[in-house]
């Protein structure tokens, strides 16, 4: 079976390597003539642990191809998957012209029976707008060919994305029509070998889930950051708390970790698209709204933090950063809970010295975007030790492993001050005490 992958973004890509490392013929497509060259040579335009050397290896097996036409393949294959941005909109909702351009080519040029299956994040719905743009165009072009549209949203997480695909705890599709189905079993027979479940529904649904999903994960992160947050007003102990809820078998303990907010490119705009879907459909998601406000507010509680122990007087101050990305495995910083804080410290007058193992350069392309590149008040640095030179607060936004057992004794040789706050809480205040630090995490 030949399928091509639409969109070389971090979706597209680590979709179309890993059906590529089971053994499928895939073209993964792009209008970016940049990247497709790169990819080409081998250049990995994300950052994603074990992707590097499985495009390479597939791509040497000759089962994984780069190209910028689409319309080239469309012959060949009989899967297509629609894998392209949805950003969204001034009004909150996903701008979906990336996704009804791709069916608008298909519409254009198919000769022959093809499945197209939306694996971008998209509002329940936009399968009837992909089937309705696709007929249109055939009905300009008076031709009368057979095609079908299923939704395949995806679970990946990133950092973890490759053993995500590769052995994911569900595959959730939604098809309207047998042989769509039958296709789709097909394609996803190779990893039943994993025991995991391919569950379908109707493609409402489908799209439905993948909203629903997100913004169950982004609910439980505010809900634990709102506890937290009254943790410290009454003296508790937000860690004690996470395990007391988190040993029922009802609640668990995944996403209930305090910290400074959520960001990178799903749960903030799943958000916002989910919230939109409902004002459209004259229902107001009130928890989403909630969870959203909580989030926000949450970014500001390191830099409040701050402000507090300098008497708001943060002008001329050092305060070293580590951690970029919105979490550890990966480069991405978009929404990232670092970056409003690098913000809120240059508007104040102070220094940042910053430093993160893999997103520097991507934080260097946003901070330039953001018009917040001083020179003069930001200095990117070599490793975690020139990071805190001179430093009058240590900063702890992205909890990478390699922040996790400091050598203490050198950063408080290399520090003028002795404060450190604790974005993830990863530290232990005693053990930091001993060796001098005045510590304050989230909740405790």
């Amino acid at each position: 079976m030949k399928i091509a992958i639409v969109g070389t973004g971090y979706v597209g890509l680590v979709t179309g390597t890993c059906f590529a490392e089971m053994g499928l013929d895939v073209t993964c497509i792009d209008v970016d003539l940049q990247k497709i060259e790169n990819l080409r040579q081998g250049i990995i335009p994300i950052y994603e642990p074990g992707l590097d050397d499985m495009v390479l290896r597939n791509v040497k097996a000759e089962r994984l191809h780069f190209s910028d036409s689409l319309i080239e393949v469309l012959p060949t294959v009989d899967v297509v998957f629609n894998a392209v941005g949805t950003p969204p909109d001034k009004d909150g909702g996903a701008d979906l012209r990336y996704v009804l351009d791709v069916a608008r080519v298909i519409g254009q040029n198919i000769q022959k029976y093809i499945l197209i299956v939306t694996k971008s994040t998209v509002p329940v719905g936009t399968a009837n707008e992909v089937r309705k743009t696709i007929q249109n165009e055939l009905n300009r072009r008076s031709l009368v060919i057979d095609f079908d549209v299923a939704s395949n949203p995806e679970f990946l997480k990133e950092g973890d994305a490759i053993k995500d695909f590769m052995s994911p705890d569900r595959v959730v599709v939604g098809v309207d029509s047998e042989k769509a189905k039958e296709i789709l079993t097909k394609l996803y027979r190779p990893f039943l070998l994993n025991n995991f479940r391919v569950i379908f529904m109707d493609i409402l649904s489908a799209e439905m889930t993948k909203y629903a999903a997100n913004a169950m994960l982004a609910t439980r992160i505010s809900f634990m950051n709102d506890i937290a947050n009254l943790c410290e007003l009454v003296g508790a102990d937000v860690n004690m708390v996470r395990k007391g809820i988190g040993t029922d078998s009802r609640i668990g303990t995944k996403f209930l970790y305090p910290g400074i907010g959520y960001g990178g490119s799903c749960f903030p705009k799943d958000i916002k698209a989910l919230i939109h879907t409902g004002k459209e459909n004259g229902y107001g998601l009130k928890v989403l709204q909630a969870v959203e406000e909580v989030n926000e507010k949450q970014k500001e509680v390191l830099f409040s933090k701050l402000n507090n122990q300098f008497d708001s007087h943060l002008k001329g101050k050092v305060f070293a950063i580590w951690g970029l990305a919105f979490k550890p495995n990966t480069d991405d910083v978009r929404d990232a809970p670092a970056f409003p804080l690098i913000e809120k410290l240059i508007e104040a007058g102070a220094k940042v010295r910053l430093f993160d193992p893999v997103a520097m350069e991507e934080a260097k392309k946003f901070l330039h975007l953001k018009n917040l590149m001083n020179e003069e008040q930001i200095y990117f640095t070599e490793n975690i030790y020139d990071t805190v030179l001179n430093a009058d607060a240590l900063l702890l936004i992205t909890e990478w492993k390699e922040f996790r057992m400091p050598n203490w004794k050198l950063i408080k040789d290399n520090m003028r001050g002795r404060l450190i706050l604790d974005g993830r809480n990863i530290y232990d205040k005693r053990e930091l005490s001993e060796h001098g630090f005045e510590y304050y995490g989230i909740g405790v």
